[in-house]
């Protein structure tokens, strides 16, 4: 996945740090996109309107 596809106000499901060796997804809205890179083999890094912050592992529909 590219940074290019996750935008401010995007569904995603993500990964949280604690849950990353469960795979236990977590689902919310995109406040700040954290990875600067266009790319990250673990997923992009993001931080939900919630305020917790893991890797994008898919986008909600």
């Amino acid at each position: 996945m590219n940074r290019n596809d996750i935008k401010v106000g995007l569904s995603v499901f993500m990964v949280l740090k604690q849950d990353q060796r469960s795979g236990k997804l977590t689902q919310g809205v995109v406040k700040d996109i954290l990875t600067k890179s266009a790319t990250h083999p673990h997923g992009i890094k993001v931080r939900l309107e919630s305020g917790a912050v893991g890797r994008v592992k898919k986008l909600a529909e």
